[in-house]
């Protein structure tokens, strides 16, 4: 649940939200005491979030409409009857977000895997995208307190571009740098980054997102660290990464699985790595790390995989199921004890995580989670080296799974692969909260990744 105020200032919103379904009302901010009216009642599995300009609301939804669409209503009439469609749905657009201003709206869409930013003329309703400088990027928008400006604040990254903030005239349509985080001794021409698309097991075709340093050889069997999420739709959109850097310049080619399960593609992306479909996410990226190894990226002997959180979850059902491709593995703060963690309703995330993973007290649902959850499925066979960590106060994963994890392991795997468990008895989810005792933590992980490949 939340409070939130206009832009325009003129009303307060609130909500209250699932992952699935939102449910929003507001009041005229001139007069606090009135009582919220409810916009729209709640629908299962429809979400819609109002925002104001002039004399109407329009609201950002997916009713009947998978990728979102945006739609405009009276304010004085604000009934979902007299909801008008101002920019329609689109199959192979995404509209993840709207911020509306008194003259423009801007709209943060994502279209095969690529996002992008636009502005619209409310008035005209012509639209325009904005320019960036490299085809793999990443944006986010400041606070943009201002609901009368024709000015835009923004944050821009990449992969090979530090963070850079930039005002954009919605009006001039020209960028505007405001100020650039420089790194001693980076030279971004040193770099490049490019995305690929593999066929998937059900010949879906599956985003891979590749940085590497330019002198090297891209179809050598080079180290590669492949990185996974696939969960919550979130995408995986490139950032700068500062300790990445020391990766690269040690010839390791650093790459991201774009799995279903994330949004990348859109909702129905994310649709078809949930719930009954979460086996689809574990496919995708053992077929993205076949497909790297085939066309010579690298080699099973150099391709070590990476994952946290619910990534870990991937990472570790993938081992499960392929533990012969990969040379090594790195599980951070790894959610893989999912049937336990998931019947146990007293824990804070557990019942919110029913419309993600599904209810284990459904037996359905039982079965099909049991049937992946990476601790239930541990195998007597060899496993890659592991370096599995956690973080004692971590309250969305708890210490106890990658310890009880890692313990399985022990009991059960075959050969002499290196198996590590490394605890935080001072951090959380996020990991140390320090900025030194961070990159200590990272290092700890380069260091693994470096012994195991001989680097």
């Amino acid at each position: 649940m939340w409070v939130s105020k206009s832009k325009s200032d003129k009303y307060i919103f609130m909500g209250t939200a699932s992952k699935t379904t939102s449910e929003m009302y507001f009041i005229n901010a001139d007069s606090p005491e009135d009582e919220f009216k409810l916009i729209k009642k709640r629908e299962k599995g429809v979400e819609y979030y109002p925002y104001h300009n002039g004399k109407y609301f329009y609201i950002l939804t997916n009713k009947n409409a998978l990728n979102f669409k945006v739609m405009r209503t009276p304010v004085k009439k604000h009934d979902e009857k007299n909801w008008k469609t101002f920019i329609p749905h689109k199959k192979n657009t995404y509209i993840e977000d709207i911020m509306v201003f008194k003259d423009f709206m801007v709209l943060s869409r994502r279209r095969n895997s690529y996002k992008n930013l636009s502005v619209l003329n409310i008035k005209s309703k012509k639209i325009h995208k904005i320019n960036f400088p490299e085809k793999l990027y990443n944006f986010w928008l400041g606070s943009n307190y201002n609901f009368k400006t024709d000015k835009l604040r923004l944050t821009y990254t990449s992969y090979l571009t530090p963070k850079t903030v930039y005002d954009y005239d919605m009006n001039k349509k020209i960028l505007n740098m405001r100020k650039k985080y420089n790194v001693k001794g980076y030279d971004k021409s040193d770099y490049e980054s490019k995305r690929i698309f593999i066929k998937s097991f059900d010949n879906t075709r599956v985003p891979i997102s590749l940085v590497y340093k330019k002198d090297i050889d891209l179809k050598d069997k080079n180290p590669l660290l492949l990185h996974g999420y696939g969960a919550y739709g979130s995408s995986m959109d490139p950032y700068f990464s500062y300790s990445r850097i020391s990766m690269l310049d040690r010839g390791i080619v650093y790459a991201t699985a774009h799995v279903r399960g994330g949004s990348d593609m859109g909702i129905k992306w994310y649709e078809e790595g949930k719930l009954l479909n979460k086996k689809n996410s574990f496919k995708d990226f053992i077929s993205c790390s076949e497909s790297l190894i085939y066309n010579n990226y690298t080699s099973r002997d150099n391709l070590v995989i990476t994952g946290g959180s619910a990534g870990g979850l991937l990472i570790g059902a993938v081992l499960n199921m392929r533990p012969e491709l990969f040379q090594g593995a790195v599980l951070s703060v790894p959610f893989v004890d999912l049937i336990n963690t998931m019947l146990d309703a007293s824990l804070p995330l557990t019942v919110v995580e029913y419309e993600e993973w599904g209810n284990p007290e459904k037996e359905k649902n039982f079965k099909y989670m049991l049937s992946y959850s990476p601790y239930d499925n541990i195998k007597s066979q060899k496993y890659p080296h592991m370096l599995v960590t956690g973080g004692l106060n971590d309250t969305r994963v708890q210490y106890w799974e990658p310890t009880k994890y890692v313990a399985k392991l022990r009991d059960y795997k075959k050969g002499d692969s290196r198996l590590y468990l490394k605890i935080n008895m001072g951090s959380g989810h996020m990991g140390a909260s320090g900025r030194y005792d961070y990159y200590k933590d990272i290092a700890f992980e380069y260091a693994f990744i470096l012994d195991i490949l001989g680097l």
